[in-house]
């Protein structure tokens, strides 16, 4: 296979998983970007699960702007796993070339691998976070405000329409540096994480006790802490851009932030950003590795 048919095998893979992964943790993006936006009166996780589902139900509520989600894995997912996958796989063919162990790679080059793959596939991804978040945020809003959107589509096409092509891309600044520092975390601290794990011989031979999965699970939970803590503040910042609240900048939407209701505001949201991001990470990567290994024989990560 040659290395374009090797990235864009992976990239699709990747979208696949990251579908799987979305229709299971969709309802915890909703419930993030909702607390996130302003004019929000939940006090906490519990309560914005119970309200968002008892106004809106589960089809407009908690699964408001899901086709956004499925659009975003085929943009932004297939870059940011598949593209982290083919230059992990690039580099241990390299090491294995030289005749070295194809594990040794430093935690800083899988950084550098995972925040290239973030950032590029959250900037082609824009769009579809944008309307993921004006879908999932609109519902909140008063009644003569709703845009009413009937899918991704008819959202990507009014705001274009409606607010200029540029508008497509607003909060692009925030979004690429937030998937930048996650994708760092989530994807390189996973794979180093992995490798230790599997050295250790708590796993199995290999870390191969119950197919990997266990393994899996473990390093994707601890990356998905990391990636959260770090990423969190520009997730606040995108989020109230992207909702169509008017701020200069990205410095002067966090300012206005930390002005009006306290530096700690930059991390509400968490729970429900990790309680997705954690199992999305879960699912997707196994789902990505799994596969990954059926038709190529190869691990992902």
């Amino acid at each position: 296979m040659t290395a374009a048919g090797a990235l864009i095998t992976k990239m699709v893979i990747a979208a696949f998983s990251g579908m799987g992964a979305a229709s299971v943790c969709h309802p915890l993006d909703v419930i993030r970007v909702q607390m996130q936006t302003e004019g929000t009166t939940y006090t906490g996780f519990g309560d914005a699960l119970c309200g968002i589902y008892e106004k809106d139900g589960l089809k407009d509520g908690l699964y408001a702007g899901v086709s956004a989600a499925y659009l975003r894995q085929w943009l932004y997912g297939s870059c940011r796993i598949g593209l982290y996958a083919y230059l992990l796989e690039q580099a241990q063919n390299k090491n294995i070339a030289a005749g070295l162990d194809k594990n040794s790679i430093s935690l800083s080059s899988k950084m550098l691998f995972g925040l290239t793959s973030g950032g590029i596939g959250s900037f082609v991804g824009t769009p579809s976070e944008l309307a993921l978040v004006r879908m999932s945020n609109d519902k909140k809003l008063p009644e003569e405000k709703q845009k009413n959107y009937s899918g991704v589509g008819n959202c990507i096409s009014r705001i274009r329409k409606e607010e200029g092509f540029p508008a497509l891309f607003t909060g692009a600044q925030a979004t690429v540096l937030r998937a930048c520092l996650l994708s760092a975390c989530a994807m390189g601290i996973t794979s180093e994480i992995k490798m230790r794990l599997a050295d250790s011989g708590y796993f199995g031979e290999g870390g191969k006790l119950y197919g990997g999965v266990p393994m899996l699970f473990i390093a994707t939970l601890i990356s998905s802490f990391c990636a959260n803590s770090v990423a969190n503040p520009f997730d606040v910042v995108k989020s109230r851009m992207q909702s169509g609240a008017q701020y200069n900048s990205m410095l002067d939407c966090a300012l206005q932030t930390v002005s009006n209701e306290g530096v700690l505001k930059l991390w509400s949201g968490f729970v429900p950003a990790f309680l997705k991001l954690a199992p999305y990470t879960v699912i997707s990567l196994t789902l990505t590795d799994k596969i990954t290994k059926i038709v190529t024989g190869k691990e992902a990560l």
